[in-house]
């Protein structure tokens, strides 16, 4: 790679690449409305979205809105989502937030993300994925996965996921937000893992890859 190619060159052909190998990118977390894609991204906090979409079914056939979640006993939800991890904790956090919508939000999610962070559960990048995903907001949502290719493709310093947030969100278009987040995911999963990793071999790495990582 030239020495002279900037930081922006190398982002439009990252993005280049990302386009063409995923010019259609489906959301991996099975949902219906903003209500159950909340649910499954909270529940997607340390697990994977394959598991995740194995126990949304059970969770969903008896609860798919907050009226029917607050009916539900927070230790009949632990039960159901245990195999998620963080049970104890996702499971209260789901029905206090489902208590949240009814009491202040007449039962819908909110359309904001200082409404969706002030939800129990709720951090940051779980309030992206909502307002990108359901309400087509431009959001650049960033989890371990994106921050760690991120700094593999020297697209950013990778101190912390607020800072490669930022360095993203000035490299890319603001309408390429949402397709981005999803495209660099499947790639990651496809090409870049965190483990058994041959950056030689991958389409990205082995041209804009970090060199102490070659």
């Amino acid at each position: 790679m030239s020495t002279r190619i900037s930081k922006q060159e190398k982002a439009d052909a990252i993005a280049e690449i990302l386009e063409k190998r995923y010019p259609e990118v489906p959301i991996p977390l099975d949902h219906k409305d903003p209500y159950t894609l909340l649910i499954a991204v909270l529940l997607s906090a340390q697990c994977t979205d394959a598991r995740v979409n194995t126990v949304t079914p059970s969770l969903f056939e008896q609860a798919d809105n907050p009226y029917d979640m607050v009916k539900m006993q927070v230790e009949d939800i632990r039960s159901i989502i245990r195999p998620c991890g963080l049970s104890p904790r996702k499971s209260k956090a789901i029905y206090n937030l489902s208590e949240i919508l009814i009491n202040q939000h007449n039962g819908e999610v909110p359309q904001s993300f200082e409404a969706l962070e002030a939800l129990p559960g709720v951090g940051h990048k779980t309030a992206s994925v909502v307002m990108s995903q359901a309400f087509g907001v431009p959001a650049f949502p960033v989890d371990t996965h994106i921050h760690r290719l991120a700094y593999r493709w020297t697209l950013s310093t990778g101190k912390n996921v607020e800072k490669t947030e930022k360095d993203l969100k000035k490299l890319f278009p603001k309408e390429k937000w949402n397709r981005l987040h999803l495209q660099i995911i499947f790639f990651g999963r496809e090409y870049c893992p965190a483990r058994g990793h041959d950056p030689h071999q991958c389409p990205i790495c082995s041209i804009y890859g970090r060199k102490s990582l070659m």
